[in-house]
C-alpha cells in the first residue's frame, strides 16, 4: 500500500496536480494572517463579508450559551432543536417554498436528495460543469446517468426525448462554480416541462449574491417554486456560516426525512449554528448594500482589468477566472501572486477540464477598489513579464 500511495502522489506532483493546504490564523476576511504575513485574499467564498460579522459571533456565543455545544444525535433521534426547526422554517420563507431541510454541509445536502429520490430505473441529466457532489450523488443514486455538454440544450432535448427511465430529474447549478456564469434556467424550466421531467437546482453560488432581495439565480429568471422544484442552497458562502439546505413542496420535505441518508444517518448541525444562521439570514435580508456593495466591486474589476488588457470572462458574479491554460502555469503564477501578499488559488485539473486550469479570483463586499487595484497591477506585470 505504501508503494502504491508514495506513486500515487508523485505522478500528480509530476503533473502539477498535487495540493497542499495554507494554514492561517485569522478570521476570514480579505486579508489573512499566513506565516506572520498580511495576505491579501481573493479566494473566499464569503461574498458578503460576513464570516466575521459581529452580529453572528454574538449570536453563536448566545447559540452556545442555550444549547451547548454538539447536537447530541441526529435529526431523528433527539438531535433536532428548536434552534434547527425555526432555522427551516425561515429558509422556506426566504426562498417561497413551503418547507427546507437543512443538511450538515452542500455535499450532503447533494447526495441526499439525488439518493433520495431517484433509483436504477430513473435518469439523471447533468450539465458538464455541475458540482462534483451533483456527479457523485449521480453515481450514488444507480440512475442512469446522462451528461451533456456545458449549456448544451440541443444535446439534453435530445437525451431527454431518447430516455426511457421512469423518473427525469435536471440538476443543474445556478451558478458554476468555476466560471461563474449563470444555468440558462428559463430554457432547463421549459425542456421540463415538455418532457415531464423535475429540475433541480444547486443554488450555492447565487443565493444571498443574485436577484432584487437576494434570493438567487431563480429569482434573477423571475423563476417560481412551480417552475424549480427542487431548490438546494449553501450556508457557508454568502450567509457566512456553515451548513446546506433543501427548500421545495411538504411533501417533498416530508419525503427526504424518510429517505435522504446523508440526512438520517448523521449527527445534526450544531444547534448554535442553526441560531447564528437565523441572524445570518437577517443579516443577508435587511443589509441589503453588501448586495450593491458586491455588484459595484464586481463591474469595478471588469472595467480595470479589461483596462489593463486582462483576458477575463463574462462572469456578472463574485467567481472571476482568469484562465491560463497550462496547470503548471496556473501554479507558478498562483506563487508569484503570493511573494506579492495576494492569495488567488490556482485551480487544476480534475477539478476543471484539462487545458482550462485558472486563478479563480472571487469577490467580497467587503473588498476594497485599492485592494483590486492592487490583485491586476500584480497580475498584470506577472502575465507580461
Amino acid at each position: 500500500m505504501q508503494d502504491y500511495l508514495q506513486n500515487l502522489l508523485q505522478q500528480r506532483q509530476q503533473a502539477h496536480l498535487y495540493r497542499t493546504r495554507l494554514v492561517h490564523d485569522s478570521p476570514q476576511t480579505p486579508v489573512l494572517t499566513i506565516n506572520g504575513q498580511q495576505i491579501l485574499n481573493f479566494c473566499s467564498n464569503d461574498y458578503l463579508g460576513l464570516a466575521n460579522h459581529p452580529q453572528l459571533k454574538i449570536a453563536l456565543q448566545q447559540g452556545v450559551e442555550k444549547y451547548g455545544v454538539g447536537s447530541g444525535a441526529s435529526h431523528l433521534v433527539n438531535g433536532h432543536t428548536q434552534a434547527h426547526h425555526d432555522l427551516e422554517q425561515q429558509l422556506a420563507a426566504f426562498v417561497g417554498r413551503e418547507r427546507a431541510l437543512i443538511f450538515s454541509t452542500g455535499y450532503m445536502a447533494n447526495i441526499g436528495i439525488i439518493t433520495g429520490l431517484l433509483g436504477r430505473n430513473d435518469a439523471i441529466f447533468l450539465d458538464k460543469w455541475d458540482h462534483a457532489s451533483l456527479v457523485d450523488a449521480a453515481l450514488l443514486s444507480r440512475a442512469k446517468l446522462y451528461r451533456y455538454a456545458h449549456q448544451n440544450f440541443a444535446q439534453l432535448e435530445n437525451h431527454l426525448a431518447t430516455s426511457k427511465e421512469i423518473h427525469k430529474l435536471i440538476v443543474t447549478d445556478g451558478v458554476f462554480s468555476m466560471d461563474g456564469d449563470l444555468a440558462f434556467l428559463p430554457q432547463l424550466v421549459e425542456l421540463a416541462e415538455k418532457y415531464h421531467a423535475w429540475l433541480m437546482v444547486d443554488d450555492a453560488h447565487g443565493l444571498g449574491v443574485l436577484g432584487e432581495t437576494g434570493r438567487g439565480s431563480v429569482e434573477y429568471y423571475q423563476l417560481n417554486a412551480t417552475d424549480v422544484p427542487i431548490l438546494m442552497g449553501t450556508l457557508g458562502k454568502a450567509f457566512g456560516v456553515a451548513g446546506a439546505f433543501v427548500a421545495g413542496s411538504e411533501l417533498l420535505i416530508e419525503t427526504l426525512i424518510q429517505t435522504a441518508r446523508s440526512y438520517i444517518y448523521t449527527t445534526a448541525l450544531p444547534p448554535a449554528l442553526a441560531v447564528t444562521l437565523q441572524t445570518s439570514l437577517n443579516l443577508v435580508s435587511t443589509e441589503t448594500w453588501r448586495r450593491q456593495r458586491l455588484h459595484t466591486l464586481i463591474h469595478y474589476f471588469c472595467q480595470q482589468a479589461k483596462l489593463k488588457q486582462l483576458v477575463i470572462t463574462n462572469s456578472i458574479t463574485p467567481i472571476q477566472p482568469i484562465i491560463l491554460g497550462d496547470a503548471e502555469r496556473a501554479m507558478r503564477v498562483s506563487q508569484q501572486l503570493l511573494q506579492q501578499n495576494i492569495l488567488v488559488t490556482a485551480i487544476r485539473p480534475p477539478t476543471v477540464p484539462q487545458g482550462s486550469a485558472r486563478l479563480r479570483i472571487t469577490l467580497s463586499a467587503a473588498h476594497t477598489e485599492s485592494q483590486i487595484d492592487y490583485l491586476l497591477e500584480s497580475l498584470h506585470k506577472i502575465l507580461n513579464l
